[in-house]
Parts: structure tokens; C-alpha cells; sequence
């Protein structure tokens, strides 16, 4: 063990490894990238973690930087939950609910706790936090805050910003931020303060009103783009109110590391009336979008019929599909406290698509959970019944507007051809967020070298229909060099100078959210990727 471990290990509660087994094992998360770090670190308070960033702070101020990068479960699809130095794993002793307040529906709990145990214990109170992803099956609740990841219930309700209410952040000092929404004169007294905090409030308002044009044109005009810190828009209201909480909701670990946490949850129906209809062109499908938002469904998503030919092609059938040829399916749901309403906006989605060729199924209750589970046809895609193939999460996560979708569908078909995958559709039509996954071999070097092209085209096409490369999700070390290459320079300029504010030795996860060399992303390029350590799970996320 190094003298730097040796030490830490002597002044924290919790425990500290560099077993190469547990090394090799923090090297990787759900991404493509690996980057093994110096040591794993398992605290067990929030004085922990504030004692270890006090030390690697005081290291850098001596021109010694040691690297402090947070973890959950290490499901960053990224790269955003690896890192050299130290990295920090909340979900061995900090993953409890702490406190839970009925009235006001805020629950005080812990970065490692599993999101969905506490959807489950919520659900006892007939709550939930209708935002998280499918992938809560295996995340902590801090990635999920710290990605601003979005769920099957976005677009109804909201990414995590919305449900995200106070955050406890140790600063890369070792100082304790609790946010909060503040009004201007709270905010004028915390800018007094001769501390860290107190700078940070210092800069952070100044960048505001200096670059207020630049924001108010730029960044906060259509809130689609969740690179860098584009969240800048949501810190300062109109009147004053002040709110730290919207920059480090997203910022994956790189403004300061999450300690504990007040979520907000709120009455969800359980109930789910769901309509799935089988188009026979793809264009049909989309088609009939704009009809069937009116009806205000819960949630309302397409998929390339291609995905399903996938499917069949491993042997997976779906009873609402005739024979043949299909273009695309599109998936409708409500979730209407009234049965009465919830069924009358069901009738009213088979009476529209009566209209067209489509192949319509509607089913509640526990049917309806089992119609919904033809969501999962693109397991077919993350693991692939193939030797050597894997689908990489590389391009998910985009954001398309839906009046050039179209467009964008039959520019992305000529970029498949060009590099030799397939890259199918599957598209949240109330966010407009988009996911595809090529399927690679990811121990051959032609198709290693394809990566990073692809990702730069995809990211350019995504851009010239008016989209955004990273709309959900964080770009962390993958996406930031093509997410960025869309932006102009004086946003980047300022999206560095909010990172100097917070960190401005560079000591929380360097090398997320900033711009990477082509040729150090190809030497954390992976050759034996695969997602079969969620093999216990549903593979969907």
C-alpha cells in the first residue's frame, strides 16, 4: 500500500484497497472506456470524504494532484464513474434512508442507496420519484442524480432536476455545501463569507451577470442540452432566488461530490393503461405521433421495426405483431388516477389508429405491465446473441426536434451504410430523446477504429437537424469532445470557468466534462466490452 493510502486508511472510518483485483474491477463501468485508479476508498460518513478531499486538496496545492472520482454501482455509460487517484464507493456503507417526511413528500437519504429499493419502500405510501430510469434495478440513487438521468415517466414529470430538492456536497477543499433555493438577500450574505463557499457564491453570481446576453441566447433557450453546465440558466430567477442545486445535478462528480440528499417524491398512479400498435412503414408510425400526444399519455415512444427483426432473429416473438414485414411500433400509455379517464383516452388512441394499417393491442393492469415489457425488444441490441458482439452505449441520449425526425431518420440510415451497422430507432416522443446502439466486435481493431468517427458524424448530425448530442445522461469522458465541438467558444469558455470556480486545482474527476484528446479516448478504448455483469437484471436502460 502506498504512503498516500497508509495514511488516509489511518484517519477514516471506512476502508481503503488497492487489491489489483478490486483495481481492475473499479477500472470499468458501463461504458466502453477503462482507466484503473491508485486506490478504492469506501467511506463510511460524510467526514470521510470531506477528509479525503482536505488531503488531496492540500497535495495540490503543493503541485501533487491525486484524483477523486465518486461512484454508485459503476453504470455510467461515459466514463463518468472511473478515474485515476482515488475513487470513492458510497454503495458499500453510505446507502441508507435516513429520514422520511410524509407530509411534505421529502425523503432525506444517502448517495449508495439502490434507486429502486426506494421506489419500493415509497410505494408503500402510494409514492414514488416517477423520474428514474429503468436502470435503477442496479444504480445508486447519487449516480442518478449526478447523470440527470431521465426515466419512462419523463416526459410527464420531469428529469431528476425537477425532483432533486436540497444536496449536502463536499467541495473539493473539503468544505460542506448544503443547497438550497435562496432569496437575494440570503444570497447577498453568503457572498460575504470568507470561505469557499463563500467564494463560489462570489463567482458563480458574477459569471451570471456577466455573460446574462450570452445565457439568456445561448444556453437557456430550449433546455434540451445538458452538456457542460448548461443548467447555469436555472441557479438565478428573476427575483433573485439563488439555487447551486441545478449546476451540480448532472455535473457527474466534477463540481464537488454528493453526501446526502432531499428528494422530492409525489402520488403516482400505479395503474397503467398501455396501447401498442404495429405499423407496417416506419413513416406511418411517426406518422401518427403528433395525433396521439394530444390525448396528454404518460408515455409515448417509437421503435424501428428493425429492432424487433432483431429480435425474431434470436428467437424472441411478440404476440401483437403479425407475419411479415413491419416498419415501426409505437407505445402509448396512461397512467390516469380514474379508471374512468384512463380508459376513456385509451378508446380514444384505438379510435385514431383504427383510422390507419396499424396492428393495434390494448391492455391494463397486469396485462398492460406485460404489453409494456415489448419495451425491452431492445435488449436484442445490448446483448447480442452474437460471439464477440456487444452494443455499446454510445450514441444514447441525443435530442432531435420532432419536426425534423424524419429528416434526421433517413441522414442516419445513410451514416449505417457508410460505416456497416445497423443503427435503429427507439424514441421517447415527449422528450425527443433518442437512443441507438451500433453492434460492434469490440476485440477487432477495424471495428475500434470506427468508434470514435462514428461518434463525431453521429454527433455532427445530430447538430445539423438542430438537435443536441447530449441531451440525458452526461457526456463524461466519451461524449464531452464531440458534445463540445458544437458549441461555440464563448459558452465553453464559460462552462470552464464554472469548473475553476468549484475545483480550480483540477482534483474532481478530471477528464469528465472536458475536452479529450482523440488519442487518450483510444487508449481507454476497451476490448472485451460486454454487459454481462448486469446479467441478474432486465438489460434494458
Amino acid at each position: 500500500m502506498s504512503k498516500v493510502a497508509e495514511y488516509l486508511q489511518e484517519h477514516i472510518t471506512g476502508e481503503i484497497s488497492v487489491h489489483p483485483a478490486i483495481l481492475n474491477a473499479m477500472s470499468h463501468d458501463a461504458s466502453i472506456l477503462e482507466l484503473k485508479p491508485e486506490m478504492v476508498i469506501y467511506p463510511r460518513v460524510t467526514n470521510d470524504i470531506r477528509k479525503v478531499a482536505r488531503f488531496s486538496w492540500q497535495l495540490a496545492e503543493k503541485g501533487h494532484v491525486l484524483p477523486l472520482t465518486a461512484r454508485g454501482y459503476g453504470t455510467d455509460e461515459t466514463g463518468g464513474a472511473i478515474g485515476k487517484g482515488a475513487v470513492l464507493v458510497t454503495t458499500a456503507h453510505m446507502n441508507k434512508l435516513l429520514e422520511f417526511d410524509p407530509k411534505q413528500k421529502l425523503i432525506r437519504i444517502q448517495p449508495g442507496l439502490n434507486a429502486k429499493s426506494l421506489n419500493d419502500a415509497l410505494a408503500l405510501h402510494g409514492l414514488a420519484i416517477p423520474a428514474l430510469p429503468p436502470s435503477a434495478l442496479y444504480s445508486s440513487i447519487g449516480g442518478i442524480i449526478a447523470s440527470n438521468a431521465s426515466g419512462l415517466l419523463s416526459g410527464q414529470y420531469g428529469d431528476m432536476h425537477t425532483w432533486a430538492y436540497q444536496l449536502e456536497v463536499v467541495l473539493a477543499n473539503g468544505d460542506v455545501l448544503q443547497t438550497e433555493r435562496i432569496s437575494k438577500r440570503e444570497l447577498a450574505r453568503r457572498k460575504g463569507l470568507q470561505t469557499f463557499e463563500g467564494e463560489i457564491y462570489r463567482t458563480v453570481d458574477n459569471l451570471i451577470e456577466d455573460n446574462k446576453q450570452l445565457i439568456e441566447e445561448k444556453i437557456g433557450t430550449d433546455g434540451y442540452d445538458a452538456s457542460g453546465y448548461s443548467a447555469i440558466a436555472k441557479v438565478k430567477q428573476r427575483d433573485g432566488s439563488f439555487d447551486l442545486a441545478p449546476l451540480l445535478v448532472g455535473s457527474q462528480g466534477t463540481l464537488g461530490i454528493i453526501s446526502e440528499m432531499i428528494i422530492r417524491a409525489d402520488f403516482t398512479s400505479m395503474h397503467l393503461g398501455v396501447l401498442v400498435a404495429a405499423f407496417p412503414t416506419k413513416e406511418a408510425a411517426r406518422d401518427s405521433i403528433d395525433e396521439l400526444r394530444q390525448l396528454e399519455p404518460a408515455l409515448l415512444e417509437y421503435f424501428d421495426g428493425d429492432l424487433f427483426d432483431i429480435a425474431a432473429s434470436a428467437g424472441k416473438r411478440y404476440g401483437f405483431l403479425s407475419e411479415g414485414a413491419m416498419g415501426g411500433v409505437v407505445i402509448i400509455g396512461f397512467n390516469d388516477f380514474s379508471d374512468h379517464n384512463r380508459r376513456k383516452k385509451l378508446k380514444k388512441a384505438e379510435k385514431m389508429l383504427g383510422r390507419t394499417e396499424a396492428n393495434v393491442i390494448v391492455a391494463e393492469g397486469e396485462d398492460g405491465a406485460t404489453l409494456l415489457a415489448a419495451r425491452e425488444v431492445t435488449n436484442a441490441l445490448v446483448m447480442p446473441n452474437k460471439t464477440g458482439a456487444s452494443a455499446p452505449p454510445l450514441l444514447d441520449g441525443a435530442y432531435v426536434p420532432g419536426e425534423r425526425l424524419e429528416e434526421f431518420s433517413k441522414a442516419l440510415e445513410a451514416l449505417a451504410l457508410k460505416y456497416h451497422v445497423e443503427l435503429p430507432l427507439h424514441v421517447d416522443m415527449l422528450t425527443g430523446i433518442i437512443y441507438t446502439r451500433p453492434i460492434l466486435y469490440m476485440h477487432k481493431v477495424s471495428d475500434r477504429q470506427k468508434i470514435l468517427k462514428l461518434v463525431d458524424e453521429y454527433a455532427a448530425l445530430v447538430a445539423y437537424h438542430n438537435g443536441c448530442f447530449v441531451a440525458e445522461g452526461g457526456e463524461g469522458r466519451l461524449k464531452a469532445r464531440f458534445a463540445y465541438a458544437q458549441l461555440d467558444d464563448d459558452v465553453k469558455e464559460l462552462y470552464a470557468d464554472i469548473k475553476a470556480a468549484f475545483d480550480p486545482y483540477g482534483i474532481l474527476n478530471p477528464g469528465v466534462k472536458q475536452e479529450v484528446e482523440v488519442r487518450q479516448l483510444v487508449a481507454m478504448l476497451r476490448k472485451d466490452y460486454d454487459t454481462a455483469r448486469f446479467a441478474n437484471y432486465s438489460l434494458y436502460a
